[in-house]
């Protein structure tokens, strides 16, 4: 038998898991604790936490934002509701002003002498300058240098307005012709062939547009005066702005300018949406006001005064026509004048209507003033003696007639004829017992032919005069004012002061404006000028036979002012000047007035010429013509017929042996 294998040791199989022991309290020296329990300890530790926190954390954030929402829409549909729905309004529509054409102003037949003609406002687009649009890095450069001749400015400010940033829209210049937009389109020609060359040899991507692409027009209108410096003083001109700035046009600017209309169309990126209806309020056009000039009066009357002023080398002329009948202005011409039509060549000195804005002292012209206070206070007749010495002296002063002469023996219309201040003088002193009431008695009838108040026109800067009361009339002033020297007026006062005696004494306040049609083509005829009584028909028609011998008679100072066939009436004037710059006398203003025909007057006409230097300074010398022309072409123009009655033959001087 073999031997007996011995068994194999038997494998302890483990049984199942006990419990751990819970660790024994330490007992005095604590122990490390192994490696294993280390591990054990680590593992409870890593347990998950619970989500509900941070899921409740999460819930509270949504509702936070979700109540802004509610809140915003809240606000946004109703508390804000309305104001919100006109923002989109007005983002959504786009309005657009429809300038109103401004009126004319016509001459008394219709001719225009203010008007206005299509025009463009010449705008730009500055992104459409930048280096990335046209490709160029200069190009704002170059279409300012460009421009700048066809335009008439300075080729750098145009450059700045292509650079300003941050716009679509700016404005080069203002109402220019269309003459000037052609140009420029033209040129814009030109460059659109050079871009469309370059972009063919451009990189692919690449945009090339020309230098002046970014160049447009707005439609506007331009104010023009179709024949010149004619009538200057009176019209006035414009402003950049289309509005009235002097003148007429500034004085009847809110109905000359009409009132702007409105267009509104819908609008999306800038262009307009066809499918909305627009919205437009009709532009009212402003109303057309007629004058009462004449042009051909009105030109002629300019040109008389103009060639005498250059001849006299003076500082400036004025000549009034005037229809004494009906108080109409027919003719206001000043010398030197300006073109409204371009400003830039029109000096300071020269613009306005010097005619109603100058102050000057009349002199001997206003003489007819003193003898119709004589005559309608009864204090002496046309064929009163008066003893004229070769000196008077009267207050402080010595007085003497502007040449000497020996003992004078005039009558009273012998003292107009000659133009004797101090015939003047002794004829003024019978108006009062007392050289104080004199004064008091002169001034009354001063101020009611409308000395020291305005004339009634309502032109813008307009001057009254100046005329002190009698009380502060200085110890000179009281024998000088009688003769027109110590007060001062403007050309319209003077001119007026004789078509009141032309009118039989009765002071028709002068006008300008004829009437106004407004833009339904209706014409409304201006008011009716106020009327006053300020002598007698009597006294009235006794100056005119006075006043037409200072023309007719040969001893008169004014026979340079005779027309054939007419009886002609008139005044000349010769007074010391007072220098507007030093405030003293220097130089004179030379003089004449006068109406015709003289038994049945028409026409009034004024003239006068301030520091004539060249050849004669007397009124009746170098303004005596000019009334001469002027007067003989209103006649003419207006169709007026001689009387030809015979003229009244009043004596100038007297025997003083008889």
């Amino acid at each position: 038998m073999p031997p007996k294998q011995p068994e194999p040791p038997r494998r302890r199989v483990p049984g199942p898991a006990r419990p751990a022991r819970p660790p024994r309290p330490a007992q005095g020296r604590a122990r490390p604790a192994s490696k294993s329990a280390k591990s054990a300890k680590s593992a409870r530790a890593l347990r998950l936490g619970s989500p509900r926190p941070r899921l409740r954390l999460v819930s509270l954030g949504l509702t936070l934002v979700m109540l802004a929402f509610v809140v915003r829409l809240l606000q946004v549909q109703a508390v804000d509701a309305s104001a919100y729905a006109a923002k989109a309004e007005k983002n959504r529509y786009q309005d657009v002003t429809l300038a109103a054409e401004r009126g004319e102003i016509t001459d008394r037949g219709g001719v225009a002498l203010a008007t206005s003609v299509d025009a463009y406002d010449i705008t730009a687009d500055p992104t459409m300058f930048t280096a990335k649009a046209t490709g160029v890095p200069d190009a704002a450069e170059q279409a300012g240098t460009l421009l700048a001749p066809i335009l008439g400015v300075d080729a750098a400010g145009l450059t700045k307005k292509l650079k300003t940033p941050k716009t679509r829209y700016v404005k080069l210049v203002s109402r220019q012709t269309p003459q000037v937009w052609n140009q420029i389109k033209d040129l814009q020609g030109v460059f659109t062939k050079k871009a469309a060359a370059a972009q063919l040899k451009a990189p692919k991507g690449a945009e090339i547009s020309s230098v002046l692409a970014g160049i447009f027009n707005v439609p506007t209108s331009k104010r023009v005066y179709p024949n010149g410096d004619l009538a200057a003083g009176i019209l006035g001109w414009v402003n950049a702005a289309g509005e009235g700035a002097g003148g007429l046009e500034s004085s009847l600017d809110k109905q000359l300018a009409g009132k702007d209309g409105k267009i509104r169309y819908a609008q999306a990126g800038g262009r307009l949406v066809p499918t909305v209806g627009t919205q437009e309020t009709p532009a009212v056009q402003g109303s057309d006001i007629a004058l009462t000039i004449d042009r051909d009066l009105q030109w002629y009357a300019q040109k008389a005064i103009a060639d005498q002023v250059k001849e006299s080398k003076a500082d400036r002329g004025y000549v009034m026509v005037q229809d004494n009948k009906t108080g109409e202005v027919l003719a206001m011409a000043n010398a030197p004048g300006f073109d409204p039509n371009d400003l830039s060549k029109a000096s300071s000195a020269n613009l306005g209507n010097a005619a109603l804005q100058d102050a000057f002292e009349p002199g001997s012209t206003s003489k007819v003033m003193a003898m119709a206070a004589v005559l309608e206070e009864g204090a002496a007749t046309a064929d009163t003696h008066v003893t004229v010495p070769n000196r008077l002296h009267r207050g402080d002063r010595l007085f003497k007639d502007d040449i000497d002469h020996e003992t004078w023996y005039l009558t009273l219309n012998g003292v107009l004829a000659k133009s004797s201040n101090i015939g003047t003088i002794l004829a003024s002193g019978q108006l009062g017992k007392t050289q104080p009431e004199a004064n008091r008695v002169l001034y009354s009838y001063l101020r009611k032919f409308g000395i020291g108040s305005p004339t009634g026109l309502g032109y813008p800067g307009e001057t009254s005069g100046i005329l002190a009361k009698p009380q502060d009339w200085s110890t000179s002033q009281q024998y000088t004012i009688p003769f027109g020297q110590g007060l001062s007026l403007n050309a319209m006062q003077a001119a007026s002061v004789y078509s009141t005696i032309a009118n039989g004494g009765v002071r028709i306040t002068p006008t300008l404006i004829r009437g106004t049609t407004g833009a339904d083509g209706r014409f409304t005829p201006a008011a009716a000028p106020k009327k006053t009584r300020v002598i007698s028909a009597k006294t009235a028609k006794t100056l005119a036979q006075m006043l037409e011998s200072v023309v007719g008679d040969e001893q008169g100072t004014g026979v340079k002012a005779k027309i054939p066939g007419y009886r002609v009436a008139g005044k000349t004037g010769t007074a010391n000047r007072v220098d507007p710059k030093t405030g003293r006398y220097r130089g004179y203003t030379a003089s004449f007035a006068g109406f015709a025909p003289a038994d049945n007057p028409r026409i009034t006409v004024y003239c006068a010429i301030q520091n004539p230097t060249k050849g004669s300074y007397f009124g009746g010398q170098i303004c005596g013509p000019v009334y001469q022309k002027v007067m003989e072409f209103a006649l003419k123009t207006l169709q007026v017929p001689p009387t030809g009655a015979a003229p009244a033959k009043l004596p100038v001087t007297f025997d003083p042996h008889q």
